[in-house]
């Protein structure tokens, strides 16, 4: 690994690349493989890193057991973003405001969080900033921050296979939202037990957002949401409810449900055509960054999740912010060098056209 250092914040460029030949009758291939021991050692982790040891058991599937609590929970919810569309016209333009302001905020506690944060361990953030991520965490209220970031090292461990919670092999709309209204399969649960999260566990502010995270969600996700259009310009308090609470809600849920639905079936794979996750444009604007899947399952350390910077990335803009103003640090990031042999060895050939 070399290090390179930018004048705002560390950045640590992954360049160190191993040859490995493989012979086949006459035919060489010549396999660029990053050091990922190195790597691990960097980030104090390797668990979102594909198991290629891992084998589905043989004989029947288990049978789906539905959670109709979780079924008429997202019935409703649905319904009630469906109302908050229809009252789009009658609202103030502060209210529409406020409500994009919450989605951009609940946004980035999951992809600035959540996920590149606490998940993969991609940069460093102080503790100002962790409080304040985990704010907007709860706000997006989509598990709390130790079980969504163990739910999705368990997805990048073992993607598309039955320990995948949303293994989109299942089809769309069991990776979009399906995979939320049945109960987890055994290896998923199994799988998950078994990864090292002693770095969640040693973070207070994580531990923290577990221990009082429902009532922070009933503030943060809904009370605050509602209140300040009411309160602040007296918005009528349907309004106030059902769109920057409920309708914002809905739609931040469906922006990132895409990235495990949409994003693993759609689009190119210029990093590696032997795996589902593709790049999908559209994916990225809904989930500020997130729909550069191809990549981001190539080269899960990279704290942008894709090689292009901010196009597209709100969140990759947001935590370069973070840097330049000293509450974050030690982004990873792959070098060039190391994404062309990549794209050159395993990639479908669209990075020639694109």
């Amino acid at each position: 690994l070399s290090k390179e250092f930018s004048s705002a914040s560390a950045t640590t460029t992954v360049g160190t690349v191993t040859s490995r030949v493989t012979r086949n009758g006459d035919a060489v291939m010549e396999k660029d493989l990053i050091n990922h021991e190195d790597l691990a050692g960097d980030r104090g982790m390797i668990d979102d890193i594909f198991d290629e040891t891992y084998r589905e058991k043989e004989g029947p599937k288990p049978p789906m057991r539905y959670v109709w609590r979780n079924i008429i929970l997202m019935s409703l919810l649905h319904l009630g973003a469906v109302f908050g569309l229809t009252l789009i016209p009658s609202a103030k333009i502060q209210t529409l405001a406020w409500a994009l302001l919450c989605f951009l905020v609940s946004a980035l506690g999951i992809t600035a969080g959540s996920h590149r944060l606490w998940s993969h361990r991609s940069y460093k953030a102080t503790l100002p900033l962790r409080i304040i991520l985990a704010i907007a965490n709860s706000m997006a209220f989509q598990n709390d921050i130790y079980e969504w970031a163990r739910d999705h090292r368990v997805h990048h461990k073992f993607s598309e296979t039955d320990a995948d919670p949303h293994n989109a092999m299942r089809g769309f709309f069991f990776s979009h939202i399906g995979w939320l209204l049945v109960r987890k399969h055994p290896d998923v649960i199994e799988k998950g037990q078994k990864l090292d999260l002693s770095d969640l566990k040693a973070d207070k502010v994580v531990m923290f957002q577990r221990r009082y995270y429902k009532p922070s969600v009933v503030l943060l996700c809904f009370t605050l949401p509602t209140a300040v259009p009411w309160y602040f310009w007296d918005e009528s308090l349907v309004i106030s409810f059902f769109i920057p609470a409920i309708l914002r809600y809905t739609v931040g849920l469906n922006a990132t449900w895409l990235v495990n639905s949409a994003a693993h079936m759609f689009g190119n794979r210029p990093y590696d055509q032997h795996i589902n996750p593709r790049e999908n444009p559209l994916v990225s604007l809904g989930a500020i960054g997130e729909g550069f899947h191809n990549y981001h399952h190539t080269f899960p350390y990279d704290y942008s999740t894709s090689e292009f910077g901010w196009r597209f990335n709100l969140t990759t803009a947001f935590i370069d912010l973070m840097c330049l103003l000293g509450l974050a640090s030690d982004r990873k990031k792959v070098s060039k060098e190391v994404i062309l042999a990549r794209k050159m060895r395993t990639g479908d050939g669209s990075h020639k056209s694109g």
